[in-house]
């Protein structure tokens, strides 16, 4: 479908051949997680190039912080729709992904096959310690911008203790503290700021007809799964599709949730195996949310060889982008009226500031699971939080994270080097313990 393109921008629409060559820039240059990748995006789309104006980048950011699913990414999709429609859209969208994906694919399927040689779990314990440090770094930026007020850190300091010590699923304490902001926003901001519905370049019915196009293409694998007695591909399809409806705060937010359902309650994947799909995410271009596509690759390796596991890897990419494209595309029409909405901007709010408590959670539960090998849990009531037994400590691996802050924090070193760094430094340090 060919949408308006007037009034998008002040300069020409760059040709469908620009866009593919600027983004598929972004995309194999897309290293260090959201930030660096919206600031990547920033220097080639307003900065180097008259393509959006610093109103609109912003503006398309906010609406993209609103919705599930990762951010940058939506981004992408969103300013080459803004460029040149919905195939600008599909373009900017793909590569910035493909770069990432491809990768992700070769190391698991490299990882199936090495991932369990003395060395290679060496050189894993010094990105895993790295990716301690990792969490961490997002854990103080988003603490930062989200715990504005007292209110804030209550929210925060009960998703914690919600997931940590009870065990609270996340979309329920991410519905929980939607509501909470939303009511909130209710009380505090005035309704009128709302402002007036948008005057769209298209109609309702072709909003419905994109929204059930992409909707279709979602549930085509998981329907053919169901009808070919695919079982795996079936769940993990169902899995993954929740999974981007509650993605919600990025990718860290979810990584608590995707290991509970992943680990103790499917069996999928070993706790080190998911540890190590992080790490491993974490060394690629695109989106970190491509760790799914590495649970998928590994999950179908493991239950019948690599042909199946290209399958899975296939189908938990599918219904973890595809979703993206749909809110894109069915709301971007909207983008500057939803951002005015004071309650679902509160709703927001709330969200982002469970977030916090929420990649606490993910810390604590990083660092238990890699300077401790053994780690059990204490009932406490109904409370059952996660103790480590202290005589399994590893030294090596805190002195590795202590490595890895000094990269990250004090030497300010990139991400890529720094990963290089920890895992030459976890292997030199398993051939002399």
């Amino acid at each position: 479908m060919t949408e308006t393109l007037t009034d998008r921008t002040g300069a020409t629409a760059p040709s469908l051949g620009e866009i593919t060559r600027v983004f598929g820039r972004i995309g194999l240059l897309s290293f260090g997680g959201p930030a660096a990748q919206i600031a990547l995006m920033h220097r080639e789309l307003v900065e180097r190039r008259p393509w959006l104006e610093e109103r609109d980048f912003l503006g398309a950011l906010s609406f993209c912080m609103l919705l599930p699913g990762p951010e940058a990414m939506q981004l992408c999709t969103y300013a080459g729709w803004r460029l040149r429609g919905i195939a600008g859209g599909l373009i900017a969208g793909m590569l910035f992904v493909a770069p990432g994906a491809a990768m992700i694919l070769a190391l698991a399927l490299l990882y199936a096959s090495f991932g369990a040689q003395p060395l290679v779990q060496a050189a894993f314990l010094g990105i895993k310690a790295a990716v301690i440090v990792i969490v961490l770094q997002a854990l103080l930026k988003v603490a930062q911008k989200a715990l504005t007020g007292a209110a804030q850190w209550a929210v925060a300091g009960l998703a914690f203790v919600a997931l940590y010590a009870f065990q609270v699923p996340f979309p329920l304490i991410i519905a929980v503290a939607a509501l909470w902001g939303a009511l909130r926003a209710w009380h505090t901001v005035p309704q009128a700021e709302a402002g007036r519905a948008p005057a769209l370049g298209r109609s309702m019915a072709q909003t419905g007809a994109i929204i059930a196009g992409l909707a279709a293409l979602w549930a085509a694998p998981l329907l053919a799964a169901w009808l070919a007695g695919a079982d795996l591909l079936l769940d993990l399809g169902l899995f993954f599709s929740k999974l981007a409806i509650v993605t919600f705060g990025g990718a860290y937010a979810v990584l608590a949730y995707m290991t509970q359902e992943v680990v103790q309650v499917q069996g999928w994947l070993t706790t080190a195996q998911m540890i190590d799909a992080l790490g491993l995410a974490e060394t690629t271009p695109g989106p970190l949310i491509l760790v799914t596509e590495f649970v998928g690759a590994l999950t179908g390796i493991e239950a019948g060889g690599w042909r199946l596991g290209v399958t899975a890897a296939a189908m938990t990419l599918w219904v973890t982008f595809v979703p993206c494209f749909l809110w894109i595309f069915a709301a971007a029409p909207y983008v500057d009226w939803l951002t005015r909405q004071p309650r679902l901007r509160g709703a927001l709010d709330g969200i982002t500031a469970a977030v916090v408590g929420v990649i606490a959670n993910l810390s604590l539960w990083f660092a238990l699971h890699v300077f401790f090998a053994s780690v059990g849990a204490v009932r406490i009531g109904p409370a059952r939080p996660a103790v480590p037994d202290w005589a399994s400590f590893d030294p090596v691996a805190a002195g590795l994270c202590a490595l890895a802050a000094s990269l990250l924090l004090w030497q300010k070193a990139s991400l890529p080097l720094t990963l290089m760094l920890m895992a030459a430094a976890g292997s030199a340090l398993g051939l002399l313990f």
